[in-house]
Parts: structure tokens; C-alpha cells; sequence
């Protein structure tokens, strides 16, 4: 059922006894006891049932998937469960995954704790890197049928367009911006290894090779389905000395940004620093994720030209979901002048970086 547009945004009449009326519409009955979780383009609250159990109730933006994607992504989870990786997907309530209350599609996990990982230690990302391995495995077994594709296109040519068409970048920066983001994009479709892009147009997919791992690679790189969005944030860490009841170690949360694309999209948002930390890093995370699988060399010269096609996207997610309140509050810095003029030299950072050698690992 579609939201009224006469709410003013897709939440607004989200409120706290429709939260718990959609949990009773599928027999979870709540104690009253409710708690907002840290997310923008979907609504997530912590729940305590009657039976003292704890769940996590996600509320999907209006429009943004169709049903038949949100379960795809809601399959994905499921299979990676059934291979024994930490993927905290949803439960299955009335026979189904995906649910229907008061012109909300939503669904239902169980709830896991767990802090930020640590990402300066060895061991830790090499821990991530055997469980993102293994979510690889699984999700090159088949191709999403109906989930996009992380491509030069959507993320970078599309959304530039839409913000200069919609005039969110300021007069005084617009030109500057403008022309920082031709050269990006053109950077990144005309690089000699990149995404397998031609001119302006969009990303050629990338095929699936059939080799062995001793076997020399062909020109096509690997495409399958990835987390998407594998940042710190998304990764629960239990430590060893916790509980025996927890499983220690990396539980992976979110698959809401799941897409098709290389994997390295799922290991370059877990580095950080200079060169040289990023280097071993990437080190430790190679390290854990060849244990399992073996990882494409050629893919490191797409980590910057990702980073670019994020730094633009994200801009254009901003200025897309101004009009829900709760942006406007928790990114108070957006869309000023020193925002975008800010934008602009990381572009032209991006641009520098897209020409350096690559991270070698």
C-alpha cells in the first residue's frame, strides 16, 4: 500500500504505536520498550516482545526497492546463513521474511550485539577477510536477477546529472564542481583496467571468468554479489572474551545496499590512513581472504576509482533525502558553499589518486 504524500515525508506517520501495532500484525506483541537504532534511509528500531525476547525491526524507504528486490536481498541473507557466516538476516514470521503494515514493507531480525571491530589489528581484519571470502563464495553461485549493479552509470554519471539538474550544488561552486566531476568520470571510464567502461556511457558488465586458481585470469573480472556497503558500521565484532553464548568474532549486518560488482567493493571501505597503512591492512585482509578464495590482484586499481564513484553518489544521496527531517538534523553541514567547495578538492584528490600506482598487497 502506498504512503500518503500528504504526511510530508515517507516517515511521518511512523509513529511509535505503529511500530508496535505492524510487530502485532505478524504475532510479536511488544512490552512497550522501544529504541531507534542509527539509520537514514530505512527506519530500524530495537524491540523487547513479551516473551523477553529482543528484535530488530527494519522499515524499508517507500519507493526506494521493489518487493521483488528486498527479497532478493532477504534470499541472499538466507543462503549465506545456511553456509554458517555471521549474517544477522531476517526471521521468518508467518511463513515469510517481508511484511506489510500501514503502507510499510518491514521485516524482522533478531537482535546481536556486538562494538565497532578493531581495524588497526592484524588479527582482526584477517578474520574479516576469511568471513568476506566466503560471502563471495556464496554470492558468484548466481547472479541478482533484479538488484542493480554498482556501475559508473548509477553512481557516478546519474548522479551528477540529477544534482546539477536539480541546481543542489551553489552558484559559486557549481563550475568548479562541474568540471572536477567531468575529469573524475572520465578518468574512471577511460582507465585502462577500471570497470571495463567505455566513454560516458556506463559500465560494460563484468563477466564471470571460469579459471582455476592456477590458471592465469582472462581479461573479464568477476562480478557477484556483494554486501555493497561493507563499512565498520555494518560489522558487529563479539570479542573473544565474550560470553560463551556469543559466537566471537565478525557479525555482518545491512545487506540493504546489496548489488552486483567486484569484490574488492567489499574490502577497500574497511581501510583507512596513509599509503602505508592502508597497505598493510589490505595485507591482513588479502591475508584472511585467500585462506578461502583466491583474490583477483587486477581489482586494486578499482579501489580509487570506487571511492570516487562514492564520493559522488553520496552527495547526490544527501541531496536526495533533504526533504526527510531527520538529514536535515543529523547532516547540518550538507549543501553549503564550503560543503561543495569541500567536495571539489577531494575530487580533485580522487583525480590524483586514480593516477598512482595502485595498493599492492
Amino acid at each position: 500500500m502506498p504512503v500518503s504524500t500528504a504526511a510530508g515525508h515517507p516517515y511521518q506517520a511512523l509513529t511509535p504505536d505503529v511500530v508496535q501495532d505492524a510487530l502485532a500484525s505478524i504475532g510479536l506483541y511488544g512490552d512497550g520498550r522501544q529504541m531507534a537504532l542509527s539509520s537514514y534511509e530505512n527506519r530500524v528500531y530495537q524491540l523487547h516482545l513479551e516473551d523477553s525476547s529482543v528484535v530488530v525491526a527494519k522499515f524499508y524507504r517507500p519507493g526506494r526497492w521493489s518487493e521483488v528486490q528486498i527479497l532478493e536481498e532477504h534470499a541472499f541473507a538466507a543462503e549465506l546463513m545456511a553456509a554458517e557466516i555471521p549474517m544477522v538476516g531476517p526471521l521468518l514470521v508467518q511463513g515469510q521474511t517481508l511484511h506489510h503494515f500501514g503502507g510499510f514493507a518491514f521485516s524482522v531480525s533478531p537482535s546481536r550485539g556486538g562494538r565497532a571491530p578493531e581495524l588497526d589489528d592484524p588479527d582482526v581484519l584477517e578474520w574479516v577477510g576469511r568471513f568476506l571470502a566466503r560471502i563471495h563464495t556464496v554470492g558468484e553461485g548466481k547472479p541478482f536477477a533484479v538488484r542493480p549493479a554498482l556501475d559508473l552509470q548509477t553512481f557516478g554519471i546519474d548522479s551528477r546529472e540529477w544534482l546539477l539538474a536539480h541546481d543542489k550544488v551553489p552558484l559559486d561552486v557549481q563550475s568548479a564542481w562541474e568540471k572536477a566531476s567531468a575529469v573524475a568520470l572520465d578518468l574512471i571510464a577511460t582507465s585502462a583496467l577500471c570497470i571495463r567502461a567505455t566513454g560516458l556511457k556506463g559500465l560494460k558488465p563484468l563477466a564471470r571468468d571460469d579459471e582455476t586458481d592456477d590458471e592465469q585470469p582472462t581479461d573479464a573480472l568477476r562480478s557477484l554479489r556483494l554486501h555493497g556497503d561493507c563499512h565498520p558500521g555494518n560489522i558487529l565484532w563479539t570479542p573473544l572474551e565474550a560470553p560463551a553464548s556469543s559466537l566471537p568474532g565478525p557479525h555482518f549486518v545491512d545487506l540493504d545496499d546489496a548489488r552486483m560488482g567486484p569484490a574488492v567493493q567489499d574490502l577497500w571501505m574497511l581501510l583507512s590512513g596513509d599509503r602505508q597503512q592502508r597497505t598493510r591492512q589490505l595485507g591482513a585482509l588479502v591475508d584472511g581472504y585467500e585462506q578461502f578464495r583466491r583474490f583477483d590482484r587486477r581489482e586494486l586499481a578499482l579501489i580509487e576509482p570506487l571511492r570516487t564513484l562514492r564520493l559522488i553518489h553520496y552527495s547526490a544521496w544527501l541531496a536526495r533525502r533533504w526533504s526527510d527531517p531527520i538529514f536535515a538534523i543529523n547532516f547540518p553541514w550538507f549543501g553549503s558553499s564550503d560543503y561543495w567547495t569541500g567536495q571539489v578538492q577531494m575530487l580533485h584528490e580522487q583525480i590524483e589518486a586514480m593516477q598512482e600506482v595502485p595498493l599492492l598487497v
